[in-house]
């Protein structure tokens, strides 16, 4: 019978597992925070507790008010909160889900998150004028093609939103926010930053002058189920689910008090969790030689993708010849645990569509993702490697044009 590998986890950027400090605050707070936190009485008071506390970590690690942090189940509903709230008909106050007909001009990348992508495409279907912009090879987004697709969407309609994400989750390339945020409100327009792959990766600069910035608990060592939309004050959003006041209406439900109590840790680890992100790099890159140098060895010819920029712990190669999910089921077999796209496209046919919009179909088709974090060891970088070999020389490549 053969023996299971000891797993190499090599994919941060799908999840992080929680810290267990994390799971220790969750664990007290089960004990405590049983109650509804909606309840006016005592238990459902000490329930609330948790959620403010949640809320005021968020608020400091992002750099906004706790008045205007609206918790949310993760990072998708928080994107596509920000998505809607800039757009109604107009009968509807700014309180009103935006359902009918919808006005204006949103401006996004063609890079995004699937939960900002498709937000887009919904709202394209309601009547807003949606201009989308191409990254160039290396996987940024130019400012100059940014401006060009503002200046084109504001041809049409007022544009009132901008999104940009503040690193690809893909490829690990940094964005230009700080740009992007002086050409929105230039044309009175506003930005939202998707900084899920961001916050406790990188210094707050990579979110710099946003007005509307998206978080996930679990991208940070904390719990699953819950992230946050924070936005700049006077910014009124509209909800897109109906049902009770909680969040201020904006995200009705019953809230979830020992989600919270792990959330609230999460992001004050989170606070000095770039300084250890930005010692990953040195690994990451010993990572990637080896990869490359895997590939090279059984005649292939891998090939990076991203350049310029990038968060310190993320590696996207190409192998040409190879299938990216053909190679990640292999890997899984082999105890190295990584992905070929974003993990809420996984169990798709189609090839990435960020990687698609940046090199093309055949280069995306071929892709594997891997990212490292705070428990990746140089034993484990070494070992992956040498796992990433034995299943390339076993999987041979494909010959040119098959």
């Amino acid at each position: 019978m053969r023996s299971v590998a000891r797993v190499i986890y090599l994919d941060w950027n799908a999840t992080t597992p929680p810290h267990p400090e994390v799971l220790a605050a969750m664990q007290a707070a089960a004990e405590v925070a049983w109650a509804n936190p909606a309840s006016v009485h005592g238990p459902g008071r000490r329930a609330r507790a948790f959620i403010e506390q949640a809320r005021e970590a968020v608020a400091r690690l992002t750099g906004f008010d706790a008045r205007d942090v609206t918790l949310t189940s993760g990072g998708t509903e928080a994107n596509n909160l920000a998505l809607w709230h800039a757009f109604g008909d107009e009968t509807s106050g700014a309180g009103a889900p935006a359902w009918g007909r919808l006005q204006g001009a949103l401006v996004v990348s063609r890079i995004e998150h699937p939960s900002v992508a498709r937000a887009a495409e919904a709202l394209a279907g309601r009547g807003v004028e949606v201009a989308w912009v191409d990254p160039e090879p290396s996987g940024r987004v130019a400012p100059e093609a940014l401006a060009a697709a503002i200046d084109r969407a504001a041809a049409v309609a007022p544009v009132r939103l901008v999104s940009l994400q503040a690193v690809n989750h893909e490829t690990g390339v940094v964005q230009p926010v700080a740009e992007a945020a002086a050409l929105a409100h230039a044309r009175g327009a506003r930005l939202h930053v998707d900084a899920v792959q961001a916050v406790g990766r990188l210094p707050p600069e990579a979110w710099a002058g946003a007005d509307l910035v998206s978080v996930a608990a679990h991208k940070i060592r904390g719990p699953k189920g819950i992230g946050a939309l924070a936005a700049r004050p006077g910014i009124r959003l509209r909800p897109v689910l109906l049902g009770g006041a909680q969040e201020r209406g904006l995200r009705p439900g019953t809230q979830d008090p020992i989600a919270a109590a792990g959330f609230a840790v999460a992001a004050r680890r989170a606070l000095d969790a770039p300084a250890r992100y930005a010692a990953l790099a040195p690994l990451r890159d010993r990572l990637e030689a080896e990869l490359l140098d895997a590939g090279r060895a059984v005649g292939g010819a891998p090939v990076r993708n991203g350049e310029g920029a990038r968060a310190p712990h993320v590696a996207n190669l190409s192998w040409p010849g190879w299938r990216g999910d053909e190679l990640c089921a292999a890997l899984d077999l082999e105890g190295v645990a990584v992905s070929s796209g974003s993990a809420c496209s996984a169990g798709t046919a189609e090839p990435s569509p960020v990687l698609t919009a940046m090199l093309g179909p055949e280069r995306a088709a071929s892709a594997v993702r891997f990212s490292i974090g705070e428990e990746t060891t140089e034993a484990d970088v070494v070992e992956a490697a040498r796992r990433v070999a034995r299943v390339l020389s076993r999987l041979r490549p494909l010959p040119a044009g098959t």
